[in-house]
């Protein structure tokens, strides 16, 4: 015995009816509130996601619901998907089911023959592909005879003649859109779009308003706002119809406003293009959204079919948020909960134009956001010469090294072949701000060629393309850009964030310029000071070169006090540019070899400058050389053996802080201790800080403070961090390095195949992009435990990339941190993602 669906699952949509949008889906909700609104909407009913799922079973409709879906109107409905979200979509809309022969011969006399022939042609197509499921070509558009043909196609595929009965025809359609929600396919698609494995689908059926017949027919769209920038503006379409003129035949589209290009809706119709405005102005109040409004003109007469949330980009979507709250139609808090962090991203950055086409020739990792156009370059070298002669460049390498920093700086853009979210290119590219693509998909680049080479096509140094370091693409040629959009509307969302902001927000920033962009972007101090970067500028990577070649402590102090003077400029310079806020400087950190050169006509050039046998270089590099440099002789470790490296770093920090003392800011300097592992590391180079620390104080008479705190880098730091709590005012949980150890992975080396871990389910997310909660994770709230449970008052934080990271962002604030630090132009993502975090488990708290 076929099961019958209760009654009460189809409800009629009435401004009292109770629906719901977790029961019934968004678009019943969405036409409740039109209706509240006394807005003309035809009569509706929505069906229970409960019910939807017991046809796509073989449930029935009991024949009394049947009728009355059909009842008071003209005879035809349509179908129309209900998820509880949007985004999450469903079966395609179907229009004009229970149409028949006979009521095709009535609106030939009300419509015009050829209107009537598009309406019953447009439905017999729609069954017979999405119902039937016959083959679409057999049912395409032709010429005169189209419904002739279609019908007798119909005959003769199935046996039998195109359904008359309204009824079966509404009862096949609900049952073939109930079982296509629930195919492969569509699963698979809204799982994509966050949507959950068993999401529920609710369907509406709405009565027709024509779209096709005599006087002002027609069916359109209007919004408020443009959808890339948010300017307002009221936009839209109006595909109209005439009098004996079938769908595509003569079919006029109209401009909405008054236009000297042709008439428009305004001009032909101005008290429904009144009503229409009106409607709009209701909606955004009402619904508290901007809202695309869809709407069919029926010989003069309106009818509203739907509203739906307007299609934005990142920069409307900012600028829609602040216009509602400033309008009193939101509370700001709304405001900054509505708009997705990583879109700030886009408005700091040229964008390539969605509407402009893109001739994409390969894909990789979306290291750091932003486009760009530029001629490509193979070496650091040519993208210096480039930009001497003013012409912008994409600097394109297998991967990059310390030595390529130059030519970064020079360059608009940065594409590898190699690479994660956490390499050299990304990790340099995000802290300048510059477009990035790392571990690029089916490129080649060949040096000695100076070719790149992707997908059979080929490009030569010289030539333009564009990389768009938002999504990923790499393009062929220019593309058209938009300006970035650090506007009035983008500092109020942020003003408002900071209002509802519990957890601090600083940079990593190792130069002047990442500083001032770092106080631009209204960062709370710098959180992460690489040291060694300041040690690749040409000027000073001979005398850095000298002291590694030193053979005694007081040689290496020789050259080192050339170093003393330029180390004390560099954190002057920070300290004046910070203006009192913190600022944590790492002492040295990577491994010696690094500063080396490694092939043949550098080490040449290297023996000529220390006035040494080539072969005594060569040596020297190869003693240097290690089997993993990352794991070796670098951080604490060299700060432990060459200790006069963290000395004169320790004294020009000290010297720094009373000369900007002396300018009138003072300034607490912060020291870092990186890639530490055991307490006695810490007690060790305290000692000796401390010492340079006291024997300034008696050199100048002057006395200042300073706080000591250690990097989290190794799973032992995170173990051991009450023991080492013990001996610091701080720890920062350098993240990358941590993940790197955790998984005994390279980060440098993980873009090779983290996409098919990823894909197969190994990792559920790239580690490096966003941390790992389950293991990293945990290392980081156990260390964060017996650090507070050691020294209850001391500072926590993070510094590496995941600091810019908004769904680790969350976590860091979970887990109670006292600030984050991340790459400057990723500061305004954090302050947004943090107040976020900090709203949500408010609201939590208090729902």
């Amino acid at each position: 015995m076929t099961r019958m669906i209760d009654p009460k699952d189809i409800v009629d949509i009435t401004p009292s009816a109770g629906i719901s949008t977790a029961i019934h889906g968004w678009r019943a909700k969405c036409l409740q509130r039109l209706i509240r609104m006394d807005l003309p909407v035809p009569r509706s009913h929505a069906i229970s996601a409960a019910a939807v799922r017991s046809m796509a079973q073989g449930a029935m409709l009991p024949q009394g619901t049947l009728d009355a879906l059909f009842s008071n109107g003209n005879g035809l409905v349509s179908i129309r998907p209900s998820a509880v979200m949007p985004e999450w979509g469903g079966p395609g809309t179907v229009l004009n089911v229970g149409i028949n022969d006979e009521r095709h011969r009535q609106l030939a006399k009300t419509r015009g023959q050829d209107a009537a022939d598009a309406i019953y042609l447009g439905f017999v197509q729609s069954y017979a592909v999405n119902v039937a499921r016959l083959d679409p070509d057999m049912f395409a558009d032709g010429s005169e005879g189209t419904l002739a043909r279609a019908l007798e196609t119909y005959r003769n595929e199935m046996d039998e003649d195109f359904p008359q009965d309204p009824v079966r025809q509404l009862t096949e359609v609900l049952r073939s859109m109930a079982r296509s929600w629930d195919a492969p396919t569509a699963r698979l698609l809204r799982q994509a779009k966050g949507a959950p494995e068993d999401a529920p689908l609710g369907l509406v059926v709405q009565q027709m308003a024509l779209a096709i017949g005599p006087g002002i027919t027609g069916s359109g769209t209007v919004q408020m706002i443009d959808s890339v920038t948010g300017a307002p503006i009221l936009m839209g379409r109006f595909k109209g119809q005439m009098q004996g003129r079938s769908r595509g035949q003569g079919a006029e589209t109209l401009y909405l406003t008054r236009d000297e290009r042709g008439p428009s809706l305004e001009d032909l119709a101005p008290d429904a293009f009144a009503d229409l405005v009106r409607f709009c102005e209701a909606a955004r109040v009402r619904l508290r959204d901007e809202m695309q409004i869809e709407f069919v003109m029926s010989d003069g007469e309106l009818s509203i079919l739907d509203a739906v949330r307007t299609q934005r980009s990142s920069r409307a979507a900012v600028n829609i948020a602040v216009s509602l709250a400033r309008d009193g139609i939101i509370p700001p808090e709304d405001a900054v909960m509505r708009v997705e962090p990583r879109a700030l991203s886009e408005l700091m950055h040229y964008q390539i134009d969605p509407r402009a086409p893109r001739d994409i020739i390969a894909r990789g990792i979306d290291a750091s956001p932003g486009a760009a156009t530029g001629k490509i370059v193979f070496t650091a070298t040519a993208a210096q010469a480039s930009a001497a002669r003013g012409e912008p460049c994409i600097l394109v390498r297998r991967e990059t090294v310390p030595e390529d920093i130059r030519g970064m700086h020079a360059a608009v853009g940065v594409l590898t072949e190699r690479g994660g979210m956490t390499s050299h290119a990304a990790v340099i590219a995000r802290g300048l701000g510059l477009p990035c693509i790392v571990g690029a998909h089916g490129i080649s680049i060949d040096p000695r060629a100076r070719e790149l080479r992707s997908g059979g096509r080929s490009f030569r140094e010289g030539e333009e393309i564009t990389i768009d370091g938002t999504s990923g693409e790499v393009l062929a040629g220019s593309a058209q850009l938009l300006e970035p959009a650090l506007d009035d509307s983008f500092n109020q969302l942020l003003d408002w964030a900071d209002e509802s902001r519990d957890m601090g927000v600083r940079a990593n920033a190792d130069t002047p310029e990442d500083a001032r962009t770092a106080r631009m972007f209204k960062a709370q101090g710098i959180g992460l000071c690489r040291t060694e970067h300041m040690f690749f500028d040409e000027m000073r990577l001979p005398i850095m070169r000298e002291m590694i070649f030193a053979n005694s402590p007081e040689d290496r102090r020789v050259a080192l006090e050339r170093l003393l003077p330029i180390q004390r400029q560099d954190f002057t310079e920070l300290f004046d540019i910070m203006a009192g806020m913190p600022v944590t400087i790492r002492l040295f950190d990577p491994p010696l070899h690094e500063f080396l050169p490694q092939d043949r006509e550098g080490m040449r050039e290297l023996a000529e400058s220390l006035d040494l046998p080539l072969s005594d270089v060569t040596r020297r590099i190869e003693a240097l050389s290690e089997f993993n440099p990352m794991l070796g002789m670098r951080g604490v470790r060299l700060g432990i053996t060459v200790p006069e490296i963290y000395d004169m770093q320790a004294r020009a920090i000290f010297e720094a802080a009373i000369a900007t003392a002396n300018a009138g800011e003072g300034v607490v300097p912060e020291i870092m201790i990186p890639l530490v592992s055991a307490r006695r590391e810490v007690e060790i180079v305290k000692t000796r800080v401390d010492a340079v620390a006291a024997a300034l104080r008696n050199e100048t008479g002057r006395d200042f403070t300073y706080r000591l705190g250690v990097m989290v880098e190794t799973p032992r730091a995170a173990l051991r961090a009450g023991d080492i709590a013990r001996h610091s005012a701080f720890l920062s949980f350098g993240t990358n390095d941590l993940t790197q150890m955790t998984y005994g992975l390279s980060r440098d080396d993980a873009g090779r195949f983290m996409n098919s871990y990823v894909q197969q389910g190994v990792y559920a997310e790239d580690p490096f992009h966003i941390l790992d909660e389950d293991g990293v994770g945990e290392l980081l709230l156990i260390g964060t435990q017996r650090a507070r449970e050691a020294q209850p008052e001391i500072t926590i934080a993070v510094c590496g990339e995941h600091g810019g990271n908004p769904q680790s962002i969350a976590f860091c604030q979970r887990a109670g941190l006292d600030y984050i630090s991340c790459s400057p132009f990723r500061v305004p993502v954090a302050r947004l993602a943090a107040a976020q975090e900090s709203i949500r488990s408010r609201r939590e708290k208090n729902p």
